[in-house]
């Protein structure tokens, strides 16, 4: 199955192929590219000058943008490249980038610039697959320029029948998307909907469409070459999402069956047809399960290029028998003009695959973007295990491009088995210095539903995972105490009182760390020598009041052990039922301290002791602390200002994402500790408000009395 696409010139060296992309997908197309023997170039911007795909390639070149296409192609013509691959993302699925990769004479790994522009248009799509006879959702839609009036789209919104879904016809991703219930809210939303598309895709038409209650997002996988031959490798279930992105997909669906995935898959190559796509495409449909159990199913759009989530069809395909397929030599293969090396009746599916996509974002956060640098990083490995990555060790992820970092993607001989390894690798995956999703992740797949493939788009939203358990584990703070105390620790020394480790005459001292979580109030930990080096009590403070451990406590405090690696990246602490050993990092930029295990991060910073004197207890509750790392957009108040709860303080900027940050309290702004235009890290201060002191005459500070019975009425 596998052989070198015949790209070479008779004569020449290996043909070299110009990846136009960045990150994950980057490292993917040359990994393929390395395997078939072709040569690669890589584009990249000051901010990727180190990255893994820039050094990963033969040769690479500095852009100043992803999306600058003229820059792009000269690229490719100053390194000799014969091809450009696209990727996902960026410029994949522009028809203006397609041509003019055509004109400068280099082969476009993708569809026709004519393919492109007929599926990239969601009304034009869908009236061109609808005249191929495949199913679509009932709606109506606007003509370009010319949007409804009120009145029209009032009534051709009764006559559809809510509820609808507003989209832009121009864009995906969900932006500008709309749920609407009733006409109450149809004109408001159609507006905001306009704004939204005319802002991220420059062409404010709307596509309405008939809303499904409970839909599943199922995909189809398309090939097709330039000699007439049209294909498809079965579905992908891309249900699991959140804000209408993509968080864990699989192959196969477990809805389908034989019947229904063949139903499926001619209508995705008849859509292909229709636009007479060339190369590897993905169809997209809505399907619902009516209530005796009947599958029906409605074109959503047509990708025009390789999905993020193309290695679980990799993993379950099987030609003549054989498992595993690669669709970028597939893409390259088709692009050079070679017919598809197998039939439709060659095609089998083996097993099942899971991906899971690893986010830079805090998932018991709402979501919100986060960022920092790459501290330490463990990717799973072994048996049906795979890990397509963007990131290394020494890196550092910005809000400059999108937060997908990586994806875990494992196979097993049926769903449970895929199920269960995919829960194990996320288990064993682990990066300090950034916050990711992967123990929501672990989560969201032993949701019941999840587990039952009871899937629907708004499962997340409407019946999320367990929550994360509530605060930072006691040990955790004990082992990021002891990780402390052992900087403490040096070599032998004749002068006990020159060693900071709390030695005394009369036996060693307490020593307090006051350790903060992000979120979360400071928590003191008490660690005591207790005999020979690497021997300590420890106290945690409980509930939020500090339990001292002393002359008084001492009952109270837990003997461990605790020591480093030789290199220092891994903890060890020993308590007298078990041993846990902690990957560690420090991060010498925000002076946090970075804990992982099973899959888990925790950072926790030291704040002084006399932190908590500094200031009362009311006073500290107005400290406002960055949600997120980013950049500050806006500080709107100055010192002295006097603030209501809700106030905007500040407002900080990460992954496209601008996050309002308001004032818990009442009361006068005494700090503004950053400016517009500048990096902070996550919890990093922004603005200190000292509440409004208490007036004597407020009814909190007086006894309640009953309400007469004037009062009652």
């Amino acid at each position: 199955m596998t052989t070198t696409p015949d790209t070479t010139p008779a004569g020449t060296g290996p043909a070299t192929v110009l990846v136009a992309n960045r990150g994950e997908i980057a490292l993917r197309v040359m990994r393929t590219l390395r395997r078939t023997g072709l040569r690669s170039v890589a584009v990249y911007t000051d901010a990727d000058a180190e990255s893994p795909h820039t050094l990963a390639a033969d040769e690479a070149f500095r852009v100043d943008r992803y999306l600058d296409a003229e820059a792009i192609v000269a690229a490719a013509a100053a390194s000799g490249a014969t091809m450009v691959h696209p990727g996902y993302g960026f410029l994949s699925e522009n028809a203006g980038f397609a041509r003019a990769c055509a004109e400068a004479g280099l082969v476009f790994v993708g569809p026709p610039a004519s393919a492109i522009e007929a599926m990239g248009d969601k009304i034009r799509a869908k009236d061109t697959v609808a005249r191929a006879g495949v199913p679509v959702l009932g709606g109506f839609t606007e003509k370009p320029g010319q949007p409804l009036s009120d009145d029209e789209l009032l009534h051709a919104a009764e006559e559809t029948g809510y509820p609808l879904l507003i989209k832009p016809s121009a864009g995906g991703g969900g932006k500008g998307m709309r749920a609407v219930h009733s006409p109450d809210t149809l004109l408001a939303d159609a507006a905001a909907a306009r704004r939204e598309a005319l802002t991220s895709f420059g062409d404010s038409t709307l596509l309405v469409e008939k809303l499904v209650q409970r839909p599943r997002h199922i995909e189809v996988q398309v090939l097709a070459d330039t000699h007439g031959n049209v294909l498809h490798l079965g579905e992908r279930e891309c249900s699991l999402q959140r804000r209408h992105q993509k968080v864990v997909e699989e192959a196969p669906s477990p809805l389908l069956g034989a019947a229904q995935r063949a139903a499926m898959g001619e209508a995705a190559v008849a859509a292909a047809r229709s636009c007479g796509y060339v190369g590897a495409g993905t169809v997209e449909f809505i399907a619902e399960t009516g209530p005796g159990g009947e599958l029906s199913f409605s074109f959503l759009e047509m990708n025009t290029r390789l999905q993020v989530e193309h290695p679980v069809t990799e993993e379950v395909v099987a030609v003549r028998g054989e498992r595993g397929v690669d669709l970028v030599e597939l893409q390259l293969r088709v692009a050079n003009g070679e017919p598809l090396p197998f039939t439709q009746e060659e095609v089998s599916w083996v097993g099942h695959a899971v991906e899971s996509r690893v986010y830079a974002e805090d998932a018991d956060r709402g979501f919100l973007p986060s960022g920092g640098p790459v501290l330490a990083l463990r990717e799973p490995s072994g048996p049906g295990v795979r890990v397509d990555s963007g990131i290394a060790e020494g890196g550092s992820v910005t809000s400059d491009f999108d937060p997908m970092l990586a994806k875990v993607i494992t196979w097993g001989a049926d769903r449970s088995e895929a199920l269960a390894r995919m829960d194990a690798a996320l288990g064993s995956y682990l990066l300090l210095g950034c916050v990711t999703n992967t123990a929501y992740l672990r989560r969201l797949l032993r949701h019941p539903r999840v587990a039952a493939g009871d899937l629907s788009t708004d499962l997340i939203a409407a019946d999320p995972p367990a929550a994360a358990p509530e605060g930072v584990p006691a040990e955790v703070y004990a082992a990021a105490a002891l990780d402390h105390q052992l900087d403490l620790e040096g070599p032998p020394s004749a002068d006990r009182f020159a060693v900071p480790d709390g030695w005394r005459m009369g036996g060693p001292a307490w020593t307090p760390w006051r350790l903060r979580a992000p979120g979360h109030d400071a928590v003191v930990v008490r660690v005591r020598r207790n005999g020979g080096a690497g021997r300590y009590l420890v106290s945690v403070a409980g509930d939020g009041a500090e339990r001292v451990a002393g002359e008084a406590g001492e009952s109270e405090a837990l003997a461990v052990r605790a020591r480093r690696s030789a290199d220092g990246s891994r903890l060890t602490v020993t308590t007298p039922d078990r041993t846990r050993t902690y990957v560690r990092a420090d991060d010498p930029a925000t002076a946090h301290r970075w804990l992982g295990l099973d899959g888990a991060a925790w950072t926790l910073h030291e704040e002084p002791v006399a932190a908590a004197l500094r200031a009362d207890e009311a006073a500290a509750d107005g400290t406002v602390r960055s949600p997120m790392p980013g950049t500050v957009l806006d500080v709107p108040v100055r010192v002295g200002q006097e603030v209501t709860a809700g106030t905007a303080l500040a407002v900080v900027e990460a992954m496209k994402m601008e996050h309002s940050v308001p004032s818990p309290v009442d009361g006068t702004v005494t700090e503004v500790a950053v400016r517009p235009g500048a990096s902070v890290p996550m919890d990093a201060v922004l603005v200190t408000v000292e509440p409004f002191p208490v007036s004597a005459e407020d009814p909190a500070d007086t006894p309640s009395t009953p309400a007469t019975s004037e009062e009652q009425q």
